[in-house]
């Protein structure tokens, strides 16, 4: 390490200290301390589109400014309020729910409030969200931030000035003093600012860095070491070019930049809240997104057949299932008041389209005039007026409901989730009250935004005649069509971000959902207008919008952090360097399957269910509902396919920052969090791949050591391993292979599912998921389980899932070795002369409970009779031995090197054989050296596959070195 980077790495860490210093004190400080704190625009927004109308609706008749009698000294109208309370105490405790009195209000536990009848669990669930995140509130009218408030709402030619109301214009490419430097007009925009900065732009990125950014970028896959040995090898001025042109033609393209549309429209398959029920063909609206990418669909068209394609005149598959959008929204069946429900979710589709298409958090102006940007409450309600006639959504159980949510496909190929209206004569719209659908007020007319209407234009929109043959009002075919229309100056400059966004990691607008005034300005608002108006001028081609970005130096700068700039400028602010970057989720996954020639890249369809361990299953109101069982070439599918069930967070996905399903992501954050190493280190699906690479090495590189660790290197990350790299792996795989060597005799059972499982979720896993353990030799059983209520199978965890080894069937015999009851071990329990019985077993059962101290004896065939017990501690996380002896009807048990046997038992109705099996519930059991001495054969537990034992280690010490480079930082960043 340089001493440069040596320093840096000091100075982050004494950073880090300090800032968590701070952060403590400042979570320990007094509330009040808290109140003046600035929130972020989608902290305000969460506030305002689900709390907020929450308090309207419940609280401000008794708690607020115009209350006509205070009711307990409490206004819940402020936020300096809120915090300090009324007779009972602070009402909120940011970020401590448990510490506020509020929740405990809403939860009905001391104070009972609103004292009517309690909030639905999902209010108290928002409300609880609310706090744990601080308690965001836009900023007050006392004087607390109010040059960002209105007092009288107006709105003035300043607002019309504001950068992102303008007219998109083409600006000229400015005057530059190093012209050789730019390749493009984007380049001399970026140089512009630099030297006028005294910056100098950075080296260029070598090109096998290049050939990694680009494939990351644009399919979301690593390039194969033969892609990039012939785009390092080719010194065409066109290889570039060429590169980016094949990628942009690939399938894989539109799956990765089709993934990002759907993080921006909340994209999910199942409706949320406690039932979570399956949205009904929502896969088909993924697969058009993903289809459009690929087809170079013109923005402007995309615009309009998700908006509004059921109304277009040429009604196809396409256009009509791209009306899936107004139904990606969370939807509660079993919502208290209809009314309001129905409202909340006509705000979910305004309020989506709004930061989706027009970077604008219309949302915010629901309850009362936007805090900061100039769009009136009355605004909202025309805006609203465009879409309030589509109907609300609803369940699917027969063939009379699907006309609400499901529509047959013009071509005859099945249904497809879509929008659907009350019929041609719209429902009227109704400016409410604070936002409540039980206040409504004047009558409404749709009118896009008044900021970007002339001035002197104050009339609704001009509306069509409704389409002949169709069960629509034709809005909403105006409101598409504003949108995307050329004149707008949002929808251009919005999407255009975007692009420019993954391609460096930040936008040229550093807050993609909101170009109002709570968001942050272009760092080059020149740049940004001239990509819109190219953007515009190619026909709104998002390929060619690619390429245009590609193709300039700026994208093809390294990504160092190193010299001056570095300094003067190290958020990069100026564009002085590309952006190193960290993978996402997705293709950190799809790249763990690709290095392994896994992947399995077969297109659309409902989707993928990957293994979920048992505290996600755990997590549902009835475990296991909803999801299903995929085949195992179905789960090396890619991670777009994924079926996203709201309810059901696949742990490799969720960890890595996945999306935000109830509203939409602007951004992924990017965190770095212990769960993230633990699920590169330990999950099975990391073992299994590792497993599946080294087989893929082996079988490409032969059994030479050093070509087995240069192909892994360039495999995994694209270039030759080091001499030191060399060194330092065989070393590695030498150490591994001692230490794999003192576990040969050692095999490990788990537990993998919960307490409780839904009936169809238990009939479709397969026996061996139930019980994680050895393959070779073991049959597996899913056990004893009982149906309690609502279809829920519940174990009994005295006859759960067990595993049978098949290499012998015991008579007479001695069985020796030693075990481990691992930490969360609840039962273990040793079968012997053990047979299937159904889905449980028959024979004897050693039983040893940790929690109640005990060991017994059982047998069980006809019934289960308990033959012997006693009293004992059976310390977990400790190895201790054992022997087992069967002769004719006698059984005898020794554990922990007793002289006497613990169990000695002459059962009259003895079982005659059996296998030798292991159940266990709660945490794990390890066997060691297990030795088996029976009816004159000798056998060893854990040698009894295939390959030898010097064999099997060297297999597994490769798997282990593929886990370990799979881990690297040079594996899940790009530069």
């Amino acid at each position: 390490m340089s001493t440069s980077s040596e320093y840096q790495r000091r100075r982050c860490v004494r950073l880090f200290a300090i800032y968590t210093a701070l952060a403590a004190w400042l979570m320990c400080a007094p509330s009040v301390l808290l109140a003046d704190e600035i929130f972020s625009p989608e902290q305000i927004q969460f506030f305002e589109t689900n709390i907020r109308p929450l308090l309207a609706r419940h609280c401000y008749e008794c708690h607020s400014e115009k209350s006509e009698e205070l009711q307990g000294e409490l206004r819940l109208d402020e936020r300096a309020t809120l915090l300090q309370g009324g007779k009972s105490g602070a009402a909120v405790v940011p970020g401590d729910p448990e510490a506020s009195l509020l929740i405990s209000a809403v939860r009905y536990e001391s104070l009972e409030m609103p004292p009517k009848r309690k909030l639905p669990a999902r209010d108290v669930e928002l409300i609880t969200q609310w706090v744990r995140m601080g308690a965001p509130f836009p900023a007050s009218a006392d004087g607390r931030g109010a040059e960002r408030l209105r007092d009288e709402f107006e709105i003035t030619d300043e607002d019309r000035k504001h950068w992102s109301y303008r007219p998109i214009a083409r600006p000229d490419p400015p005057q530059v003093a190093n012209r050789k430097w730019a390749s493009s007009t984007i380049d001399l925009f970026v140089l512009r600012r630099l030297e006028a900065e005294g910056l100098a732009p950075n080296a260029p990125a070598t090109k096998r860095e290049l050939i990694r950014r680009a494939y990351f970028d644009l399919i979301g896959l690593p390039p194969t070491p033969e892609e990039i040995d012939q785009f390092v090898a080719d010194p065409s001025p066109q290889a570039w070019p060429k590169l980016i042109d094949n990628l942009l033609a690939r399938p894989q393209y539109g799956e990765r930049w089709g993934r990002h549309w759907l993080d921006v429209v909340r994209f999910a398959q199942t409706n949320g809240y406690e039932y979570d029920a399956d949205k009904p063909k929502a896969w088909r609206y993924r697969d058009y997104v993903i289809r459009a990418f690929n087809q170079d669909m013109p923005f402007d068209q995309f615009v309009v057949e998700q908006l509004a394609g059921d109304e277009l005149e040429e009604l196809t598959d396409d256009s009509l299932t791209a009306t899936g959008f107004y139904r990606l929204g969370v939807w509660d069946e079993d919502a208290d008041d209809k009314r309001a429900a129905e409202f909340d979710g006509l705000d979910d589709m305004l309020s989506t389209i709004g930061q989706a298409f027009l970077g604008q958090t219309i949302g915010c102006a629901r309850c009362h005039d936007h805090m900061f940007d100039p769009i009136a409450q009355k605004d909202y309600y025309r805006m609203l007026a465009f879409v309030r006639n589509v109907k609300y959504y609803d369940t699917t159980t027969d063939d009379n409901k699907k006309a609400t949510i499901l529509s047959n496909l013009p071509s005859g190929n099945g249904w497809a989730l879509t929008v659907r209206e009350h019929g041609r004569d719209p429902l009227a719209t109704h400016l409410l009250i604070r936002g409540d659908a039980g206040t409504p007020s004047d009558e409404v007319h749709p009118a896009v935004l008044e900021v970007l209407r002339d001035a002197t234009d104050d009339g609704p929109a001009e509306l069509p005649a409704a389409p002949e043959g169709r069960s629509s009002s034709g809005r909403r075919s105006v409101l598409a069509r504003w949108i995307a229309s050329a004149d707008n100056p949002l929808t251009a400059r919005v999407i255009t971000n975007r692009i420019w966004q993954h391609h460096f990691r930040q936008g040229i607008v550093r807050t993609p959902n909101d170009f109002g005034r709570a968001g942050l300005a272009p760092t080059h608002p020149a740049l940004l207008d001239w990509l819109a108006a190219e953007l515009i001028a190619g026909n709104w081609s998002i390929k060619q919008l690619h390429r245009t970005i590609m193709l300039s130096t700026t994208y093809q700068m390294s990504s160092r952090a190193e010299g001056p700039a570095a300094v003067h400028d190290p958020g990069n602010q100026l564009l002085w360097r590309q952006n190193l970057r960290r993978l996402d989720a997705e293709a950190i996954r799809d790249s763990v399957l690709a290095v392994g020639g896994q992947l399995n890249l077969e297109p659309g369809g409902r989707g993928v269910f990957p293994r979920v361990a048992r505290g996600v299953v755990a997590g549902q109101s009835r475990p296991g509902w909803g999801w299903d069982i995929s085949s195992p070439e179905e789960r090396r599918r890619r991670s777009v396919y994924i079926f996203v069930k709201r309810g059901v967070r696949v742990p490799m996905i969720e960890s890595f920052d996945y999306v935000n399903t109830t509203s939409p992501l602007a951004v992924r954050t990017t965190t770095t969090v212990a769960p993230q190493a633990l699920i590169l280190l330990n999950s099975r699906f990391m073992t299994e791949q590792s497993a599946a690479l080294a087989e893929r090495i082996r079988n490409e590189a032969g059994d030479d050591q050093t070509a087995q660790v240069q192909r892994l290197y360039r495999l995994a990350v694209g270039r030759s391993a080091t001499e030191d790299e060399l060194a330092r792996a065989q070393q590695f795989l030498t150490s591994q292979a001692e230490q794999l060597v003192a576990l040969t005799g050692q095999v490990t059972f788990r537990s993998n599912v919960p307490l409780s499982l839904f009936k169809d979720y238990h009939s479709k896993l397969p026996a061996e998921e139930y019980l994680i353990g050895p393959r070779g030799g073991w049959s597996y059983y899913k056990g004893e389980w009982g149906s309690v209520y609502e279809n829920i199978h519940t174990v009994d965890i005295r006859q759960a899932p067990f595993a049978l080894w098949q290499a012998v069937e015991l008579g007479d015999g001695v069985i020796q070795g030693r075990l481990k009851m691992h930490n969360a071990s609840e039962l273990a329990t040793l079968l012997v002369r053990a047979s299937p019985r159904d889905a449980s077993w028959q024979g004897y059962g050693i039983e040893l409970d940790a929690r109640s101290e005990t060991l017994k004896l059982v047998r069980r065939g006809e019934k289960t009779e308990s033959l012997a017990g006693v009293d004992l501690h059976i310390p977990v996380g400790v190895w201790q031995d054992f022997r087992i002896e069967l002769i004719g009807n006698c059984l005898r048990f020794w554990i922990d090197s007793a002289t006497d046997p613990i169990i000695d038992v002459r059962d009259a109705a003895a079982v005659k054989s059996g296998r030798l099996g292991v159940s266990t519930w709660g945490g794990s059991l390890s066997l060691n050296n297990v030795m088996i001495a029976a009816d004159g054969g000798h056998w060893d537990l854990a040698r009894h596959e295939a390959a030898s034992d010097q064999q099997r280690t060297r297999d597994e010490s490769l798997a282990a070195l593929c886990l370990v480079v799979l881990n690297s930082n040079e594996f899940v960043y790009v530069d």
